[in-house]
């Protein structure tokens, strides 16, 4: 729950940062002074960093699907979309994640899994419907399905936990995904750094402790605890608390095609998370 409320508000939160800075600069910014809070309470912790030879490659690799392509490509896809539409495209995740656990798991989906998908896809062809969101909006919808398809395939994975204590694996795992969209940013986007405006950086301060800090901490908690099925369930609620909140603070509004969308592709998602729901 706080991990869903949490990257709800984010989507509507981040709008204000790239007001001021780019995005790859606006999340690896906020990351890495996540992890800095992260590292800090690991340490009051009294918990080690040292990652197991053995676990290295699946840390990097964990980071980088996990947080760099997740929050990377997520806050790429908003240069050319509303937050209803991000948010939707990228919360259609469970879906992906039936079917990637088929071949990594051997969880055939049946006719229910299927109809599901074909809901999700709907749901994502309607909101491209038309030629403005088919063209001009075409990167955002890539980035944002890139990020969903990832974060499955991070979900699914999952399963196996890296042999660390919480807190200390979760700053490593930020860290380690934020830092290359720092060094990325410099190169790609020049970004300047001193332009931030105070509702920037409120956002900033907000994505620092929440988001990349608080709710990547319970999200790998809830990882450890529950089915990756039953975790995402609660992602559910991440694009409504997301397109809800763009209401009162962007001044968003929803359509007829929105809400038809987000109809379908939650009734997907819905029905592919009762189909894992079973087979765990």
């Amino acid at each position: 729950m706080v991990t869903a409320v949490g990257w709800g508000l984010n989507w509507s939160v981040l709008k204000f940062v790239l007001q001021d800075w780019p995005p790859l600069f606006a999340r690896g910014s906020a990351g890495l002074l996540g992890a800095i809070g992260l590292a800090a309470v690991a340490v009051l912790r009294g918990e080690h960093f040292a990652v197991p030879r053995e676990a290295r490659l699946r840390l990097a690799m964990a980071a980088g699907i996990n947080v760099f392509a997740w929050m990377g490509f997520t806050a790429l896809s908003l240069n050319w979309l509303k937050v209803s539409e991000g948010a939707l495209i990228a919360y259609s995740m469970p879906i992906w994640a039936m079917l990637i656990a088929w071949p990594l798991h051997g969880e055939r989906p049946n006719s229910r899994s299927l109809l599901a998908l074909a809901l999700g896809i709907a749901g994502i062809a309607v909101l491209m419907g038309g030629p403005d969101l088919a063209g001009v909006k075409l990167p955002g919808i890539l980035f944002a399905l890139a990020a969903a398809i990832l974060f499955a395939i991070g979900t699914i994975t999952a399963r196996t936990p890296i042999p660390m204590p919480p807190t200390a694996l979760t700053a490593w795992q930020v860290a380690l995904g934020c830092l290359p969209m720092v060094i990325l940013s410099l190169f790609l986007e020049q970004p300047r750094v001193f332009a931030l405006s105070l509702p920037g950086l409120l956002g900033l301060a907000y994505m620092a402790a929440g988001p990349m800090a608080l709710c990547y901490l319970t999200w790998f908690g809830a990882l450890r605890r529950l089915p990756a099925s039953v975790a995402a369930t609660g992602m559910l609620l991440v694009p409504v608390v997301g397109v809800l909140s763009a209401i009162p603070l962007l001044g968003d509004s929803l359509g007829g095609r929105e809400l038809i969308a987000i109809a379908l592709t939650l009734s997907g998602v819905g029905l592919a998370l009762r189909r894992s729901g079973e087979v765990s």
